[in-house]
C-alpha cells in the first residue's frame, strides 16, 4: 500500500502540468479553460483521456487547400468588392439594402465571403418537400452531383437517395459524396462499394487514423450542402435520414429550415464543398470552368459564410452579433439549442434592454438533455430583459434562423451554441432580402401558434432538480 501516496502524487503533479498547458499554450478563452479545470479536478485521470479527445485546438493547423487559380481568383473578386464597397461605388440593386455595408464588408474581411445580388431562393420547412425537390434535381443532374451531409443514415430515405446517386454515376454523372465519421458513422458500406463500382466517389472528414480511436471526434463537419451541375445549391439544417420527415417517434414532426438557391451564391457553396472535399480526399478537385457555371436567377442579396475550429475569428458568431446590433425593431431566432457566449448573450440582452422585441423559439424535445437544461439556463437571463421565448410543442424544431428587421436573415447549419461557434465546421447563407426576410418571419409566426410561451412566473416555477441541472451544465457549456 506504499506506494497509494506515490501514485496520489503522481496524479496530482501530471494535473498540474496539463492545468499549466491549458493556461499558458493552448490559450483558450477563460469560461472553456475553467470547464476543463473542473474536468480535471474532479475526475483527473479521465479527464486527461477527455481532454485529449475532446479539449485539443486545430486553430494552427491548416487543414484546408486548394489549387492557385482557385485561390487566386477569389482573392482578386473579394478585394474588388472590397474596394468598391470603402469608396461606395459598389452598386446595391436594392439601395435600402445598402445600409448593412459594415455587415457585408464583415464576411468580406472575416471570410472571404463574396457578395451576390442575383439569386432565387425557394424556403422548405418541412422534410418531405425539401426532400422530393432535391432528389428532382438529383435525377436531372447532367455533369455533377456534390452532396456534404453531417448525417446520412442507412434508412429508407438514405437507401432511396442511394439508388438516384447510383444510377446517375452509371449514366456518367460524377458524383461526389463526402459525410461526416461521426456523425454518418453508420452509413451502409454496401452504399460505399456499389457507388465507387458505378464511378461514384465517397470521403468521410476527419476519419480515425486508428480503428475505433478518433482523436478529432469533438471537431465535426456539421455543414449540409447539395450543389447539382454548379446551377443549384441546397443549404440548411436537413441531415438524410427517415426522422427529418417526421418518421420518428421520439422526435415526431421535424420542423427545420432549408434553402434551395439558384444564382451566384452556388459558387461560393461550391468552394466551401471542394476545399472540404480535397481535405477528405486525395483526389483533388482542381479549377474548372464547369463547377463555376452559375446562372443569374434573381435579385436577392446572398453570403455564404463558413467557420470550424480552424479559423482566428467565429465568422459565424460575428454574423449574428452584427445582425443583432443592427436591430431597430425585432429579432426572431430559431435555435435546437441555446447556449450563447458572453459576447452574444451581452448582444441580445442589450437589445431586449433597449425596446428591440426579441423573439427566441426553443424546442420542447430535447435530443441532448444536458444541452437542453444549459438552454433552459440562458433562457432565464433574457426573459428578466423583456425578451419573449416561445417552446416548440409540434415535435423538434431544429431551424436554426435569424431575421432582423424584416430586411436580412440568416439560415444554415450553425446553432447558437459554443459547439457550433468554435469546435463545428459549420456554414449559413446571410441573405439580404425583404422578400425572403418577410417569408421567414411568416414561417415563425405560424409556428408560434404550435409554442406555450415561457414567461418569467412559469420559470420561476422550476423544480430545485431542474435548477440544479442548469446549474451543472451551464458550468460545462464551453466545452458542451
Amino acid at each position: 500500500m506504499e506506494f497509494i501516496p506515490f501514485l496520489v502524487g503522481s496524479i496530482l503533479i501530471f494535473n498540474i502540468v496539463l492545468a499549466f498547458t491549458i493556461i499558458f499554450l493552448e490559450r483558450k478563452d477563460a469560461s472553456s479553460t475553467w470547464a476543463w479545470l473542473m474536468v480535471l479536478l474532479f475526475i483527473p485521470i479521465a479527464g486527461f483521456f477527455l481532454y485529449l479527445v475532446f479539449g485539443r485546438k486545430l486553430s494552427n493547423q491548416r487543414i484546408f487547400t486548394w489549387d492557385t487559380k482557385s485561390r487566386l481568383g477569389v482573392k482578386t473578386s473579394v478585394q474588388a468588392q472590397l474596394n468598391s464597397m470603402v469608396e461606395r461605388t459598389f452598386h446595391f440593386k436594392h439601395a435600402e439594402l445598402s445600409g448593412y455595408r459594415d455587415l457585408y464588408l464583415l464576411h468580406l474581411r472575416n471570410n472571404d465571403a463574396i457578395f451576390t445580388q442575383d439569386n432565387q431562393l425557394k424556403i422548405f420547412t418541412d422534410g418531405n418537400e425539401k426532400f422530393k425537390a432535391l432528389i428532382q434535381d438529383l435525377e436531372k443532374a447532367t455533369n455533377h452531383i456534390h452532396l456534404l451531409y453531417y448525417i446520412i443514415r442507412h434508412d429508407q430515405l438514405g437507401k432511396q437517395i442511394a439508388e438516384v446517386l447510383i444510377k446517375k454515376a452509371n449514366e456518367g454523372v460524377e458524383v461526389r459524396v463526402l459525410y461526416d465519421d461521426m456523425g454518418s458513422r453508420g452509413l451502409s458500406r454496401a452504399f460505399k462499394k456499389r457507388l465507387r463500382n458505378a464511378g461514384g466517389e465517397v470521403e468521410a472528414f476527419f476519419p480515425p487514423k486508428i480503428p475505433k480511436v478518433n482523436f478529432k471526434i469533438n471537431y465535426r463537419n456539421h455543414r449540409k450542402l447539395a450543389i447539382i451541375d454548379a446551377k443549384i445549391g441546397y443549404i440548411g439544417g436537413f441531415n438524410i435520414g427517415d426522422e427529418y420527415l417526421g418518421k420518428n417517434k421520439k422526435f415526431g414532426y421535424w420542423r427545420d429550415t432549408h434553402l434551395r438557391i439558384n444564382g451566384d451564391a452556388v459558387r461560393m457553396m461550391q468552394t466551401r464543398f471542394i476545399l472540404d472535399w480535397n481535405q477528405a480526399s486525395r483526389n483533388d478537385i482542381l479549377y474548372e470552368d464547369r463547377f463555376y457555371a452559375a446562372v443569374p436567377s434573381g435579385d436577392v442579396g446572398v453570403q455564404i459564410v463558413s467557420s470550424g475550429p480552424d479559423s482566428e475569428w467565429e465568422q459565424i458568431k460575428n454574423g449574428y452579433i452584427k445582425m443583432i446590433l443592427s436591430a431597430r425593431e425585432y429579432i426572431y431566432i430559431q435555435t435546437p439549442y441555446f447556449i450563447p457566449d458572453e459576447s452574444l448573450q451581452d448582444a441580445l440582452r442589450i437589445a431586449a434592454l433597449s425596446g428591440v422585441k426579441v423573439k427566441i423559439m426553443i424546442p420542447n424535445k430535447p435530443d441532448h438533455p444536458f444541452v437542453y437544461w444549459a438552454t433552459l439556463s440562458y433562457i432565464g437571463d433574457l426573459l428578466s430583459a423583456g425578451a419573449e421565448v416561445f417552446v416548440y410543442q409540434n415535435g423538434f424544431l431544429h431551424a436554426k434562423t435569424i431575421v432582423v428587421d424584416g430586411k436580412i436573415a440568416s439560415v444554415g447549419t450553425a446553432n447558437i451554441d459554443v459547439r457550433s461557434f468554435r469546435l463545428n465546421f459549420e456554414v449559413n447563407a446571410f441573405i439580404y432580402d425583404i422578400g425572403v426576410s418577410d417569408q421567414l418571419v411568416k414561417a415563425f409566426d405560424h409556428d408560434i401558434k404550435f409554442c406555450s410561451q415561457m414567461t418569467r412566473k412559469l420559470y420561476a416555477k422550476r423544480s430545485l432538480g431542474i435548477r440544479f441541472k442548469e446549474s451543472i451544465s451551464r458550468l460545462l457549456s464551453p466545452i458542451l
